[in-house]
């Protein structure tokens, strides 16, 4: 369980102040607002405390990720889940890793992999969403740091396709190792093992 500290209370007590005035609410109004769960005032005050724990990170999309001036010349996407393109904040409490694979499987190819995350309905986070942790590391969810197996953990990100200068198909992700973050990339026609997982969002209806 999380304590809220004193500071905190002393924080939330002022922002609600300042939003009750801005709204120059009457005493009667106030009152209506304390006994409304589901007014605005309440969930802006769980996503600014959210933004503040590392757990709700703003995307912004106005930028588009561009893999030529990250990696290099000749860098392109290849293709993207446009419902990840869509998201413009991530809740990171809410996101899971996922192998896709099957029971006694020790390895699987990175395109059947990816078959198998659409199939099953995952929106995978992509290359912005990365630049984005990138650029900000302290963003990155502390759990990313644990190793699988005793190897370190490669968590891609593979709502964003990209494709080389010499034509392979590839994704990015982050790992932690020597004490830093890194990023790396993988050619898909490679083989893909548990400590290789995806960054997903909650499943939605799988495809047929």
């Amino acid at each position: 369980m999380n304590i809220i500290t004193i500071g905190q209370q002393f924080e939330m007590g002022k922002l609600v102040a300042e939003k009750l005035g801005a709204m120059k609410a009457d005493g009667e109004e106030i009152q209506s607002i304390i006994e409304s769960s589901d007014h605005p005032l309440w969930s802006d005050l769980v996503k600014h405390f959210s933004q503040k724990a590392g757990i709700l990170v703003i995307v912004d999309r106005t930028t588009p990720f561009n893999p030529a001036e990250f990696i290099g010349s000749g860098w392109t996407i290849d293709e993207e889940d446009k419902r990840s393109l869509a998201l413009t904040e991530v809740d990171f409490s809410k996101i899971r890793l996922e192998t896709m694979l099957k029971k006694d499987e020790i390895s699987i190819n990175g395109e059947e992999k990816l078959k198998r995350l659409k199939k099953a309905g995952h929106i995978c986070l992509n290359a912005k969403v990365f630049e984005t942790l990138w650029n900000d590391k302290t963003l990155i969810p502390e759990s990313w740091k644990k190793k699988t197996n005793d190897n370190t953990t490669y968590i891609f990100f593979d709502g964003t396709i990209l494709r080389s200068p010499y034509g392979n198909r590839s994704v990015l992700s982050l790992d932690w190792s020597g004490g830093e973050w890194h990023w790396y990339y993988r050619w898909l026609d490679r083989a893909w093992y548990d400590y290789y997982p995806s960054a997903v969002c909650p499943q939605v209806s799988p495809q047929n």
